[in-house]
């Protein structure tokens, strides 16, 4: 590899990026492209993607595939798009899926199809499976505000609200970019300020109504997808009043929060909705009682419906929040046609 200073300028290259190198980087250190060409055919390098090597033969990890999509991208590319999300814990983890980077508009990275092992290595060195996967592939975007959507950790990354946005407008349609914002922010406990504000400063080139709309909704207080389902494939699907959502109420010198109620509209009715599928059944279950209790001394209409029931039967969940809506009072004694579910959007 050259004189004893190039070998170890080399490996402090390598300890320092994960063991990968670029060509660019190899050829300012002298290493020629014949050399580089030899390690790969002796098996004891081998070729993650366009211009990025490993100094090993064997699989590489999830921040070696990271760290070989940013080499790819140069100095300026950052994690973005579902990539970003997985690293915010926002999404999980899925290797097979191509690493999303984001670069300044001008820069000339394309996209890159996954890396395929090739057979035939010239070594007797013990390799992995031929036509194996080393690396799943780079999607490149490109963005004038690069600058300002990056967030300083390793590997650097878009920000969470950045990454809800671009998540959002990478889907297929309207109402999936107004679903996914909704369930991004959600679940990622992404500040709606942020989001509201980025919109302002960085307006997504589609869907813009249909985001503003997701934005709204979340200022409307709901927290969480179950909160949109019924929000929207149940409350509005079918023309119900609006509730007041994340209204807070006092239990036992506690401040607990019911999650829809209709007052503002004159009807002393509570919507409870049952996520207990991702909280402690024995947490929850105490403080519902407790909350049952308070509305049953208060003479309260409730009900309570779950994750299943809100999204699979949108229409039979309205039905039973309009009969007692108009038991209370509601003027309207029956809600919009059912069919409105499949088409609400």
């Amino acid at each position: 590899m050259g004189d004893n200073g190039e070998s170890r300028e080399l490996q402090e290259l390598f300890d320092d990026r994960s063991g990968l190198v670029t060509q660019t980087r190899l050829t300012s250190l002298g290493v020629g492209r014949g050399r580089v060409r030899h390690l790969l055919d002796t098996g004891r390098w081998q070729r993650v993607l366009q211009g990025v090597y490993s100094a090993t033969n064997g699989p590489l990890t999830r921040s070696m595939i990271l760290e070989a999509a940013l080499l790819y991208g140069g100095d300026a590319a950052i994690l973005s798009h579902r990539t970003a999300a997985e690293e915010w814990g926002m999404s999980p983890i899925d290797d097979t899926e191509p690493v999303h980077i984001t670069v300044p508009v001008g820069r000339s990275a394309l996209s890159q199809r996954p890396t395929i092992r090739r057979a035939g290595a010239k070594s007797n060195l013990p390799v992995p499976h031929p036509n194996s996967v080393v690396h799943p592939g780079v999607v490149v975007h490109r963005s004038r505000a690069h600058a300002h959507i990056a967030v300083d950790r390793r590997p650097p990354c878009t920000t969470k609200a950045d990454t809800a946005l671009d998540l959002a407008t990478a889907q297929a349609t309207a109402h999936d970019a107004y679903f996914s914002l909704i369930a991004t922010v959600t679940n990622g406990s992404i500040r709606l300020l942020d989001v509201r504000r980025r919109l302002e400063e960085r307006p997504p080139y589609r869907y813009r109504r249909a985001l503003e709309g997701a934005v709204a909704l979340l200022a409307d207080g709901v927290q969480s997808v179950l909160e949109y389902h019924y929000a929207v494939d149940v409350e509005k699907a079918h023309g119900l009043p609006s509730a007041t959502r994340q209204e807070p109420i006092v239990v036992d010198g506690r401040t607990l929060y019911e999650d829809c109620v209709y007052d503002g509209s004159g009807l002393p009715l509570t919507v409870r909705l049952d996520g207990r599928r991702v909280h402690s059944m024995r947490e929850v279950a105490f403080r519902d009682r407790r909350r049952d209790n308070a509305a049953e001394l208060a003479g309260r209409a409730r009900l309570v419906f779950g994750y299943e029931e809100v999204t699979r039967s949108p229409c039979e969940v309205a039905r039973e929040v309009a009969t007692v809506l108009t038991r209370l009072g509601w003027e309207r004694h029956v809600p919009n046609p059912c069919d409105r579910c499949a088409r609400f959007w």
